[in-house]
């Protein structure tokens, strides 16, 4: 029996269930595909937004404020790589320039600090590819950028460092019982019981609080599509470069990532089946809004296309609550942006003024706080790396020439909290794939280092799980 049962291995509860594994209490968190990660967390911008579009006295609001104040520090503890590059809502009309005021006066009613509407002239000091169409901007100093599927996992690995269980391949078919006894059940037949449940599935959010009776809410899907080009073109904008939002979100940005690369994207189209596929016009549409938003965009150095689907409530807001129909059933769901950055911020309140009205929140003494990061070899000193060598010689082989990943880092991914099993995984946590070639070198190499590690077939290592192995059978 535990405590508390966290349903989703995303950004939101990943970080509740890092908040939780503080306290002296029995932790579980379940997902139902192979690894965590695997839903809108993976594969979104990565911005921390600095929280002035979001309406005020909204729950956006309150935890984008909360959470970017957080971000700074939360990151470093966990071992993941954070920049305050800044962002920048660019106008091209007059009327885009009311917006702006419009998204000034909203940002410094919900608290956001040093936002300022400059001119042309310092645009372009600031981003010199620019669009020459633009006329001023929002400069918003706190806005930043994080990686999310890094964040994600060392959330879940520190839990896991901590005492929390993890349970993947879990596909939630059934809930039965009530507050203090819960029985979760997967479609495999597998089952957890606990006093609490917390909801935390995205886009299965409304399905799974169906099974305990409650219906009060709807939740959709939108798809975004993106571009991202090779870090040879990493300087062509520096800060995130935002056009005024509007109903279905902030739009196509342009932007740095925290690893070097530049992002292209989102796109925002409706989908019912969650579908992850890259299509002809959404891609179309993304150069074409790059190009509006700066001069000549260096589209020849893109190196992969990918899209996410992220998942909004019919509320227009997020759902932080215990369920009405179910006590002890907590839902926080509808979290699309500013969802990453306000993560930990959502994950402080659950466990403090949710979790901790009925159970009672004792502080580990021996909590680990800090967490080391998942690839660290290359930016380590000579004489760092041959100490390392001479302990461990896996790192003195480079596995993945594009970023530079050794084997001993992906000997770590496979057996650290939460296990690498699959290629993707590998990729996740190390970045041995993620480079100019996307793999076309090291994959192999990968899916080698996975079966010697994990005492498994070639032939049963895969790219992501179920129905995705590489390799049919030997041919000799």
């Amino acid at each position: 029996m535990y405590d508390v049962i966290v349903i989703g291995g995303g950004v939101i509860g990943g970080a509740i269930i890092r908040e939780l594994s503080r306290y002296d209490l029995s932790v579980c968190l379940v997902e139902r595909e192979h690894d965590v990660c695997m839903g809108q967390s993976k594969a979104n911008s990565g911005i921390v937004h600095a929280g002035f579009d979001a309406k005020e006295n909204s729950l956006k609001a309150k935890f984008n404020l909360l959470g970017n104040k957080m971000m700074k520090d939360y990151a470093e503890t966990l071992g993941v790589k954070y920049r305050n590059n800044g962002s920048l809502v660019v106008a091209f009309s007059d009327e885009d320039l009311r917006t702006l005021s419009e998204l000034k006066r909203r940002g410094e009613a919900n608290g956001v600090d040093g936002l300022e509407i400059i001119g042309v002239d310092r645009l372009r000091e600031l981003e010199p590819n620019v669009s020459k169409s633009a006329v001023g901007a929002l400069h918003a100093k706190t806005g930043g950028i994080v990686c999310p599927y890094e964040l994600t996992i060392a959330e879940i690995g520190n839990a896991m460092d901590n005492g929390a269980e993890l349970f993947t391949d879990f596909n939630v078919t059934k809930i039965q019982g009530k507050f203090g006894n819960f029985e979760v059940f997967s479609e495999n037949g597998d089952k957890v019981s606990g006093k609490i449940i917390i909801n935390a599935s995205g886009l299965s959010g409304e399905k799974i609080a169906s099974l305990v009776g409650d219906n009060s809410f709807k939740i959709g899907g939108r798809r975004g599509e993106y571009i991202l080009l090779d870090r040879n073109s990493g300087n062509f904008v520096n800060h995130t470069l935002f056009f005024t939002p509007t109903e279905k979100g902030k739009g196509i940005l342009v932007s740095q990532t925290v690893d070097g690369n530049i992002i292209l994207g989102p796109t925002a189209e409706e989908v019912d089946d969650g579908s992850t596929d890259t299509t002809a016009a959404g891609l179309e549409s993304v150069i074409a809004k790059s190009k509006m938003m700066t001069e000549n965009p260096p589209l020849y150095n893109a190196i992969t296309s990918f899209s996410g689907v992220r998942a909004y409530s019919d509320r227009h807001d997020f759902i932080i609550e215990e369920s009405k129909a179910k006590k002890g059933f907590i839902n926080c769901v509808g979290i699309e942006s500013p969802g990453l950055t306000s993560a930990p911020a959502i994950a402080k309140y659950v466990v403090e003024e949710l979790i901790g009205k009925t159970l009672a929140l004792n502080e580990k003494q021996n909590f680990i706080a800090r967490r080391k990061p998942d690839y660290f070899f290359k930016n380590l000193t000579d004489e760092e790396k041959n100490a390392i060598i001479a302990k461990d010689p896996a790192y003195g082989r480079i596995i993945c020439r594009c970023e530079k990943i050794t084997e001993g880092e992906i000997i770590r991914a496979i057996h650290e909290n939460p296990p690498a099993k699959d290629i993707d995984a590998v990729k996740r946590r190390t970045r041995a794939g993620m480079g100019r070639c996307q793999g076309g070198f090291c994959q192999p190499y990968v899916a080698e280092i996975i079966s010697r590690e994990l005492g498994i077939p070639l032939e049963k290592v895969t790219k992501k799980g179920k129905n995705s192995e590489l390799l049919s059978g030997r041919a000799k």
